[in-house]
């Protein structure tokens, strides 16, 4: 026998939502990959540079490299630390709160958050324009740098959809820790 219409069409629709919430949680978990690497690269050329200033070597271009690559870890690093709910939070006032007011309180802030996110989006996007625009470059290297605030309009509107992810699974990390 068929199933009725509603039925199958709420199992499409949930089937979607967890292939859509799957591939969300791989993006992100792309990015954070990106800003341990990002990390990485600071912390060696970081080393490098030491070492060669004691041979009186320094690293050219070690400002311009850890410079860059510490906006890359910061920025891709802000939707997993929403996704698994690790900014921090000071929760003491929200506890005197009952159940409805806490739900209240979250939600605003939810929306307050995506608010913010959704402006950096769009604040990064002009000004990576900006920066294109100019021809902006590092000092040393001179390194194209509008794809910076690209990035960072990208991880900014991801957070807005982990937010929204949060927003409709109250209380439930989007990804474990």
């Amino acid at each position: 026998m068929d199933e009725p219409k509603t039925i199958k069409g709420r199992r499409d629709l949930i089937t979607l939502s967890q292939r859509i919430h799957a591939a969300f949680s791989k993006l992100v978990f792309g990015l954070t990959c990106i800003s341990g690497a990002a990390l990485l690269v600071m912390m060696l050329v970081t080393c490098a540079d030491v070492l060669g200033r004691l041979f009186n070597r320094p690293l050219t271009g070690a400002f311009d490299i850890v410079r860059i690559a510490g906006a890359v870890t910061v920025a891709c690093a802000i939707p997993y630390t929403t996704a698994i709910k690790g900014h921090v939070a000071i929760e003491y006032f929200f506890h005197k709160f009952g159940r409805g007011g806490r739900i209240v309180i979250d939600t605003v802030m939810r929306i307050m958050v995506m608010a913010l996110f959704a402006a950096l989006t769009w604040q990064s996007t002009q000004y990576g324009r900006a920066l294109r625009a100019v021809g902006q470059v590092s000092s040393t290297l001179e390194i194209p740098l509008y794809w910076i605030p690209y990035l960072i309009a990208f991880c900014c509107a991801v957070t807005v959809g982990v937010t929204f992810s949060n927003l409709l699974h109250p209380g439930k990390e989007m990804i474990k820790p």
